[in-house]
């Protein structure tokens, strides 16, 4: 039996290693996770400009956050059609400009034109995320996109978990102007490396017969993997807001971070798992997976007893992202590719702000419960529907073509 699993633990080595030797991706992977990490920095950090550097409430510090997150959501399909037509570094160029004017004059808004402001410098939020993904669809190869977006999953519940934490530390230890401009400057500098890096992001040299056989932009297929990414995203945010909720109710507010480590921890292993099997899944059916591993968060209990519930949850949350997102890329036309890319982030978004206000409404009427419950049902839903989409005949011929053992 050891021998078994260190035959596993090899061969999951080795596949990890095939692809991080692919040209460039090494290069791709550290300089987009070093540009994304701001992007999750930018909520934490404004949200705590207003109620520790303004004195304001957390009402009003939320409209802030709001503006920022409905202009990322609404922005990144803009910018990802304006890559499709001028190419990335221009549109870095603009994003450049427009972080850093934000972040060099918000020390000195109030928090009204700061709200105004932040939607604005949410629509033009360098496109990271999306530019990452973009070019792993377009230059790794296709039986080694898996665990190459498996690995970007991993690399993204990372940026999670270090963004928050240091653009925290940022403005409770250092004053808020110098806090809010170093924001600003680690934008500069991301854009600055992506625009200087100028990942490949379409296909080289597409043939006659490649340009005949490209999907159409709104296929079945697409809308499906667009919406597993919005329910996961629902689901993982409901069950933070839920779980959070729960301690709180038992004192035991403080024990949150060890119980969101755990919960990475199982997702980080999750992906690993799921970029290194020799059987791929489907996006639908993972984010059933992700539903039933959620639904026992609804039992509640002590702090160690939530970090338990939240393994199974935690183990399927990076492999159905990933395969989301490579559905996407997969599915995504070459000539509208940004867009798909960036339609995908967007899809993230439209999840949390679904699940922030529904889950909180539950929460304060009924129990923490009924978020995970609501959560888990919508996403179930969108799990069989999504499911009963990729099962159509003719749904994506590039898919079939390009990775069969994908499919379901």
């Amino acid at each position: 039996m050891m021998a078994g699993m260190r035959g596993i633990s090899g061969g999951a080595v080795a596949t990890y290693r095939r692809v991080w030797e692919l040209p460039g991706l090494a290069w791709l992977t550290g300089v987009g996770f070093a540009a994304r990490l701001p992007v999750t920095a930018v909520g934490v950090v404004l949200t705590l400009h207003m109620v520790v550097g303004l004195h304001r409430g957390f009402a009003e510090a939320g409209l802030v956050g709001g503006a920022v997150t409905a202009g990322i959501a609404v922005g990144a399909p803009l910018l990802g059609c304006a890559i499709d037509r001028v190419g990335l570094r221009p549109v870095l160029a603009v994003c450049a400009v427009a972080q850093s004017g934000f972040w060099g004059a918000a020390p000195a808004l109030g928090p009204s034109v700061l709200t105004v402001t932040a939607c604005g410098a949410g629509l033009l939020t360098p496109p990271a995320f999306p530019v990452v993904r973009q070019s792993m669809a377009a230059a790794v190869p296709a039986a080694q996109q898996r665990p190459a977006f498996a690995l970007d999953a991993m690399s993204v519940e990372i940026t999670y978990i270090l963004g928050p934490a240091l653009g925290t530390a940022a403005v409770l230890a250092l004053p808020a102007t110098v806090a809010l401009w170093l924001v600003g400057a680690w934008f500069l500098a991301g854009c600055v490396a992506l625009g200087r890096l100028d990942p490949p992001l379409t296909e080289p040299s597409p043939t006659s017969s490649d340009l005949r056989r490209r999907p159409r932009m709104w296929s079945g297929p697409m809308l499906a993997a667009l919406a597993v990414t919005a329910a996961a995203i629902l689901v993982l945010s409901a069950t933070e807001l839920a779980v959070v909720a729960t301690l709180t109710g038992r004192g035991q507010t403080g024990w949150w971070p060890l119980v969101n480590a755990v919960w990475g921890g199982a997702s980080l292993l999750g992906g690993a798992v799921y970029g290194a099997a020799a059987r791929p899944r489907s996006p639908a059916l993972l984010l059933g997976l992700l539903a039933a591993g959620s639904l026992p968060v609804a039992l509640g209990g002590p702090w160690w007893v939530m970090a338990l519930l939240l393994v199974p949850a935690g183990a399927c949350c990076a492999p159905a992202l990933a395969a989301a997102a490579e559905a996407v890329g997969r599915l995504a036309p070459d000539a509208s590719r940004g867009l798909a890319t960036g339609l995908h982030g967007s899809a993230t978004t439209v999840g949390a702000t679904i699940a922030y206000p529904l889950s909180g409404m539950l929460i304060d009427a009924i129990a923490p419960a009924a978020a995970t419950g609501a959560a888990v049902g919508i996403a179930a839903v969108v799990a069989l529907l999504a499911g009963r989409s990729g099962r159509r005949p003719g749904g994506s011929g590039r898919a079939a073509r390009r990775a069969p053992a994908t499919e379901q």
